[in-house]
């Protein structure tokens, strides 16, 4: 069984399909799924949809790219919403200096204000970070997100940094999530990151409707295409896919503190 750590399933361009790509999530053995929130009303959708699946968990957050959203109305709906029983993560939150769709100084402030929140409510932290690995190190550090990650959890989503970075993540408590960048034929720095990351620390995603593999690229991504990325990955590491997926899922179920259930039951 495969786990999609990080999916976005429930916005709305998956409306007119959702039922078949979560039909296609079951055939490329896809057990279970994390249903991420960016801002408020992502957030709400990712619960309502995990509501209907026993398959599915949420997380809740605003991604730096909504930062210059945040207010307290905004965080005490996202704190209150973060209680529902199928809430399992908070995030994605973090850092992008590519795009800088928000001030910067408005998203470290976003991103310490999340850390704090995810603390308060003890959930895993899922971390977006995009040409800002240092200050996003030091935020961690700085907000001691490496006790956090230890009793609690933290995941690097879409991890996309090379082996020292990786070290880094580690080094804080961290786990690494994997999406289909790593199946890019270019993306050799991240592929020897692959490599190299210690298996119990390694989970895998889509990022879907974002990022799709190598062998899907320009379509819609979606849960199912987790696969690729897991083969990849076994691949890079010289295992056998099982091993891989079956690791990676118990990572993902610990991370996560995912219940026993059976995935996709009739």
């Amino acid at each position: 069984m495969l786990i999609d750590t990080h999916t976005h399933i429930a916005d709305p361009e998956f409306d007119p399909d959702r039922s078949e790509v979560i039909e296609r999530a079951s055939a490329a053995g896809v057990g279970k799924m994390i249903l991420i929130g960016t801002d408020l009303s992502s957030s709400e959708r990712a619960v309502a949809l995990a509501g209907r699946y026993p398959f599915m968990w949420a997380a809740v957050g605003l991604h730096p790219h909504e930062s210059n959203r945040a207010d307290d109305a905004l965080y005490q709906a996202l704190e209150k919403l973060a209680d529902h029983p199928k809430v399992v993560g908070w995030g994605e939150t973090g850092l992008d200096y590519y795009y800088d769709h928000s001030p910067r100084e408005t998203q470290r402030r976003a991103f310490i204000e999340q850390i704090r929140l995810a603390q308060k409510k003890r959930l895993p932290l899922v971390i977006h970070t995009r040409e800002a690995w240092n200050e996003t190190f030091e935020i961690l550090e700085n907000e001691n997100v490496r006790q956090h990650a230890e009793e609690i959890g933290a995941v690097f989503h879409c991890f996309t940094g090379d082996k020292e970075t990786a070290e880094r993540a580690v080094e804080l408590g961290c786990y690494l999530s994997f999406s289909g960048i790593v199946t890019f034929p270019k993306a050799t720095a991240l592929q020897e990151a692959a490599a190299w990351a210690p298996l119990e620390r390694i989970v895998v995603e889509t990022d879907a409707p974002y990022l799709s593999p190598q062998g899907f690229r320009g379509k819609r991504n979606e849960p199912a295409f987790v696969r690729e990325t897991a083969e990849k990955m076994a691949r890079l590491r010289n295992c056998s896919f099982d091993d891989f997926s079956e690791t990676t899922s118990r990572n993902a179920d610990r991370l996560f503190k995912l219940p026993k259930t059976d995935p996709f039951p009739a």
